[in-house]
């Protein structure tokens, strides 16, 4: 079989033959294959069996021939070996019965050493290396996402609690941005030691900070992340929801590829970081639930306007995967992304 590198050429703006695409959940519950394996195991069963989770992570990949494999895992796994009680509860989420909230909690927290506490992700990695024929993204939860659930205990929508520890006890704030910060270079160093080809760092409620508030409380340990990982060599993406108006701000990351949500036309985003950085997305997944007419055509906006951007483009959702979508939707549109793109590069 034939390796396909599009994906990595694109984010190094080399010529390619369509859009390459894949899709944040891409492993998931739209999927039936996945579904049966969650009748018998929970997330964190799944990622502790390297062949399972190793085959998880690959079904997309055969079922809809997206460009790019993505590690099946979750954001919370590596906090664990750290000393975080969290456990992934289904229709919850994230749940940590013992929540940061002094000094002394985060003290406590323990740097990981990936090869000792995380041996079956460094497993599946270097099965997933043997066994694609796509490049494989490995990833990490960046500290302000991570920090949202320790601190609040589980998923939140108005994050009180972090922000308070955030204006009302700074000490342990960026104390706890060290210690997430460390981890995150740690991991993401020994994942891709493991076999990772591009990494992804999802801050995925860091939209919910103001430009300011960003600039001071989270920009400074993400530059030390992506200082950390400048010799890496990979490609860096970074990616959260709702984050157009902190784009000002992470063009000034060494990063490659900057994720961007639907709620920021691409040719804006290009406006904002300029054509040093790959850009990926930005398709709302709802759309997957339109007739395939409708889909079709916001799927033609968006590539136009992916194309028209001078650093590399990539096609993504502007969020996960979610278990209504239809699976054999996915594949048409992965065919169509392919067939559209092809046609519009050959001009």
């Amino acid at each position: 079989m034939t390796y396909h590198d599009t994906f990595l050429r694109a984010i190094r703006n080399e010529k390619v033959d369509h859009v390459p695409v894949w899709y944040m959940r891409q492993a998931g519950r739209y999927q039936a294959s996945y579904r049966k394996i969650k009748e018998k195991h929970s997330l964190m069963q799944i990622c502790e069996i390297p062949d399972l989770c190793a085959e998880v992570t690959i079904s997309p990949v055969r079922d809809h021939n997206v460009d790019a494999a993505i590690l099946y895992s979750d954001i919370m796994i590596p906090v664990k070996p750290m000393g975080v009680d969290v456990d992934i509860v289904a229709g919850i989420g994230p749940v940590i019965d013992n929540p940061i909230r002094e000094l002394a909690d985060v003290e406590r927290l323990r740097p990981i050493e990936p090869e000792a506490d995380l041996p079956n992700t460094m497993e599946t990695i270097r099965i997933l290396r043997k066994e694609l024929k796509v490049p494989l993204i490995c990833f990490a939860g960046a500290p302000f996402t991570l920090a949202s659930y320790m601190v609040e205990g589980r998923p939140s929508r108005d994050y009180h609690k972090t922000k308070r520890m955030m204006y009302g006890a700074p000490e342990v704030w960026f104390a706890l941005m060290d210690k997430l910060g460390e981890m995150v270079v740690t991991y993401m160093k020994a994942q891709v030691a493991a076999g990772a080809q591009a990494i992804q760092i999802f801050d995925s409620w860091i939209g919910a900070l103001s430009p300011r508030d960003y600039e001071h409380y989270v920009f400074p340990v993400m530059k030390r992340i992506f200082e950390g990982l400048r010799d890496v060599p990979v490609p860096k993406i970074y990616f959260g929801v709702n984050t157009g108006h902190l784009l000002n701000l992470w063009k000034e990351l060494p990063i490659d590829v900057i994720g961007v949500d639907w709620r920021v036309p691409l040719n804006l985003a290009s406006e904002r970081v300029g054509n040093s950085f790959a850009l990926q997305g930005n398709l709302d997944p709802v759309y997957l639930l339109a007739p395939f007419e409708v889909l079709q055509e916001e799927v033609k906006r968006i590539i136009d306007l992916g194309l028209q951007h001078g650093g590399g483009y990539v096609f993504n959702l502007g969020h996960g995967l979610f278990p209504e979508v239809p699976e054999d939707v996915v594949t048409r549109l992965t065919a169509f992304i392919h067939e559209y793109s092809a046609g519009r590069l050959r001009g």
